[in-house]
């Protein structure tokens, strides 16, 4: 498959990143060209859009990790609310597609709306990550000050944590032993099944 960018078309090779040169308003005419279709990504700095066709192997890691997360948050019979996808935008500044994000303490909030208003709604309490392709960018997520990123790559899991006007590396506030339960549950899953991977969480739980 060819990479064509065209206002009739968007089409790019599975595992492509493609960098433009753009502004905010053809960020939007793009947002609108794609409609309801969830590849290619899209995302938007000042000056750029970036687009990226995932590999299957970045799906099956967002299933497994957003898999992980609802299994301990339900353990630990917390309430939550997850989006994906799900696109977050202050007008002129970002646009971005977090691969998965929840709310946790800010549940409350999102309880019920069609839309999330960013500039005003709380941004979400913990968003998942994968980068395969080297398109995520944890700063992408500091003009929302979201408070936790979970970001894997290269296998590993990544936990970010918000202090002040940047993140740093540290543990989850939510399950601090979460890396090495994710790293396990790769490894069930690229043996086995994710089914597995998360049945052996479950018990591992009990």
């Amino acid at each position: 498959m060819n990479t064509v960018i065209t206002p009739e078309k968007i089409q790019l090779p599975v595992g492509a990143v493609l960098k433009l040169l753009g502004n905010w308003q053809e960020y939007q005419r793009m947002l609108l060209q794609l409609g309801d279709r969830s590849l290619p990504r899209i995302k938007y700095r000042p000056g750029e859009i970036l687009l990226m066709a995932p590999l299957p192997e970045h799906g099956r890691d967002v299933s497994l990790l957003s898999l992980v997360m609802i299994t301990l948050l339900d353990h630990l019979n917390r309430r939550y609310d997850s989006f994906t996808p799900i696109t977050m935008s202050l007008p002129e500044i970002s646009g971005i597609e977090p691969d998965y994000c929840f709310y946790i303490e800010n549940w409350r909030a999102v309880v019920g709306k069609k839309r999330i208003d960013w500039e005003n709604d709380p941004p979400p309490d913990l968003v998942i990550e994968v980068d395969v392709t080297s398109y995520s960018d944890i700063n992408d997520y500091l003009v929302y000050k979201v408070p936790e990123v979970w970001l894997l790559k290269n296998k590993h899991l990544l936990v970010y944590k918000l202090q002040g006007e940047s993140y740093v590396l540290g543990e989850s506030s939510y399950f601090p032993n979460v890396r090495e339960i994710v790293q396990q549950c790769l490894q069930i899953a690229s043996e086995q099944t994710t089914s597995e991977a998360i049945r052996w969480l479950r018990n591992f739980l009990r």
